[in-house]
């Protein structure tokens, strides 16, 4: 086993109490480590809400205890509680960064991006009978909803990646570039790349813009269902 892929870091504080409390309350004592990775996968998507706007991008905020403490982030943030979970569970984890076009994001949230291609899109991989499985526990279940999109599961042998369409069979993520894997979150490389890529999106060095996708997803949706009543 790598050392790297199972050790404490900075950002994946498994040590931390909000980390050891969250794996203690979600697997209690399940001793099968595929079970525990499937639990501790819909705790995070589902138990901390999805959330672009306000998310805080410094050092101190982008650690697994303080995205905890806070309840909220986007797919980096989520992705960071879970690699540190289950590593806190005995399961090795590392990070995934992929860039990726949203054909269904936000008209505001393209202004701010820039478009619809995002930078370093944030996944995890866990490492359970011996391979390397990818798994996303970012789209919590209300969101998913909100978009019309399926949200994402995961059994713990294959991999859990964003469908390529919605329930509509409207195209939604598409992947464009692969960043590598990492046993650490590269904070330098991933979060000035993301200021460069889309300096609009910041309010401030720390944090993302103000708002809230949950609104913005009701009210795309409130305005195709007006459309689709036109039609």
């Amino acid at each position: 086993m790598d050392e790297s892929t199972i050790a404490p870091t900075e950002f994946l504080d498994h040590e931390s109490p909000q980390v050891r409390e969250l794996v203690a309350s979600t697997i209690g004592d399940e001793k099968n480590l595929t079970s525990r990775a499937v639990a501790l996968f819909y705790a995070v998507r589902d138990g901390l809400r999805y959330e672009v706007y306000g998310s805080d991008l410094s050092r101190e905020g982008m650690r697994a205890s303080a995205i905890i403490d806070r309840g909220y982030g986007f797919c980096i943030h989520k992705s960071l509680v879970y690699a540190a979970a289950v590593r806190a569970a005995g399961i090795p984890s590392r990070l995934v960064f992929g860039d990726v076009r949203n054909h269904l994001a936000s008209p505001r949230l393209r202004e701010l991006v820039g478009g619809d291609l995002f930078r370093f899109h944030c996944l995890t991989e866990v490492q359970l009978d011996g391979r390397w499985i990818r798994a996303t526990p970012v789209f919590n279940r209300m969101l998913c909803r909100l978009y019309r999109i399926a949200p994402l599961d995961f059994d713990g042998r294959t991999d859990s990646v964003y469908h390529p369409y919605d329930e509509q069979g409207r195209r939604h993520m598409e992947f464009v570039r692969w960043h590598g894997e990492f046993a650490d979150f590269p904070y330098d490389l991933v979060v000035n790349g993301i200021r460069d890529a889309h300096p609009r999106l910041f309010a401030s060095s720390r944090h993302t813009t103000g708002g809230s996708l949950e609104e913005e997803s009701a009210d795309q949706r409130r305005l195709l269902e007006r459309s689709s009543a036109v039609v």
